[in-house]
């Protein structure tokens, strides 16, 4: 009698243990699959794209902050119009206080988005700018190659590496 009650005992024990990692692993199963789903909803090559017309929008206010503010705290930016390396806040911030006196207006020519994944992406192409000399009132078109690579920090996006320059034909 007492080797049916063990046996019973082990076989209800070892029921018990089994369902309960059946359940943890089902649990587990469902978080990653879930997590996956979450991770996995990239954005679209058009609201990348779009990330441009929020950059140009913040150029239009003359507010090297603003402007500043789309870039991530350890961005890099290689400019346009200076050969210096921008690589912190108060050196974008810097660059932007003498680009905006052109009143700067872009408008992209050509345009390549790499979907990265869900938190990052590149927008790659051709764009013009259209400056306006402060002091004259003279109005000229540049021409020129970019890049921006944005990562989403904290649910927003932010440039962390914009690079334009010249063409080199032009």
């Amino acid at each position: 009698m007492e080797t049916a009650m063990n046996r019973r005992s082990i076989t209800k024990r070892a029921a018990i243990v089994t369902a309960t990692a059946i359940v943890a692993v089902g649990t587990v199963g469902t978080v990653v699959a879930t997590a996956g789903t979450d991770a996995a909803k990239k954005p679209t090559k058009k609201e990348i794209a779009g990330l441009f017309t929020t950059w140009n929008a913040a150029l239009k206010t003359g507010d090297p902050d603003k402007v500043a503010s789309l870039y991530a705290k350890d961005a890099v930016l290689l400019p346009t119009v200076s050969n210096k390396v921008r690589t912190n806040h108060a050196q974008i911030v810097d660059y932007f206080e003498h680009f905006l006196p052109n009143k700067p207006v872009g408008k992209k020519i050509q345009t390549i988005v790499n979907v990265l994944d869900s938190n990052s992406a590149i927008d790659t192409g051709v764009y013009e700018f259209t400056l306006t000399d402060p002091k004259s009132g003279a109005k000229r078109v540049v021409e020129a190659r970019y890049s921006y690579t944005y990562e989403k920090e904290n649910g927003v996006w932010k440039i962390v590496n914009h690079h334009s320059s010249v063409m080199p034909e032009g």
